[in-house]
This record gives C-alpha cells, structure tokens and sequence, in this order.
C-alpha cells in the first residue's frame, strides 16, 4: 500500500451561490483550478440549505439578485447561524447600487465586487480572507 502524503494541504471548500449558469462555472473552473473545492446553489434558498449544514467552508461568493432569496437574506441567514459566524462572505453583483453596498456591509459582508470582475483580484482577495488567521 503507498504511503499517502501527509504534508499536503486540506483541500478548501468555497460556496458559489449566483443564478447565472455561465458566472456559477466561470467561477467554479477558475477556483478548482486555484485549489479549492467548490459547492454550487441555483439559488437563494439551495446557498441556506448548505449553509445550514455541517459542511465547512472557507468562505462564500454570493450574488444579491437570485431566486428564492437574496444574496443579502443569505448573509443575513449566515450570520444568525452559530457555526457561521465567522464566515467570510464576498457579495458579487451586477447591481451595483450604494445602498446595495451599505446593507451587504452593515449585515456583515467582506467584500462587494460588482460584475464584470477580475478573477484574478477576485482570488487575491479570497487567500486575503482564508489565508488570515
């Protein structure tokens, strides 16, 4: 039997919760490919079912404008549950609007990029918030 490596890094789990089926693979292809493992939701109500479960994640991407609920009402959800407090949340939108900015930060989002954003700023700001300890 091989000896397996045990030096090598857990894999980290990111949640990606948009309802655009071409932004959820973008993002997935870019992430898996930087390390991470990566949980999709469709929707508002799939990103609080995973959130409410005992996987752990490192951080989450949500989108503000999806069916069912929010990426806001997500957050807000997040934050109420003991096991995610600390969870760092990046709000991704298309809608840019300032009082969309004021409500994901007073809530208690990390970060908000609006649409189209650099992958590459978008990862150097995710090991900015997994990578702290």
């Amino acid at each position: 039997m091989p000896d397996r490596d045990h030096s090598a890094p857990p894999q980290r789990r990111i949640l990606v919760a948009d309802d655009e089926p071409h932004i959820r693979r973008i993002l997935a292809t870019f992430l898996e490919t930087s390390g991470f493992i990566v949980d999709e939701a469709v929707d508002g109500a799939k990103a609080m079912e995973l959130l409410e479960g005992p996987t752990r994640y490192e951080l989450a991407l949500l989108d503000i404008m999806m069916p069912e609920h929010s990426g806001l009402e997500v957050l807000a959800f997040a934050r109420r549950l003991p096991h995610r407090e600390g969870l760092p949340v990046v709000i991704l939108t298309a809608k840019g609007q300032d009082a969309d900015r004021e409500a994901a930060f007073r809530i208690g989002a990390d970060d908000f990029l609006t649409k189209p954003f650099s992958p590459k700023k978008l990862l150097a700001r995710i090991h900015e918030l997994v990578d702290t300890p």
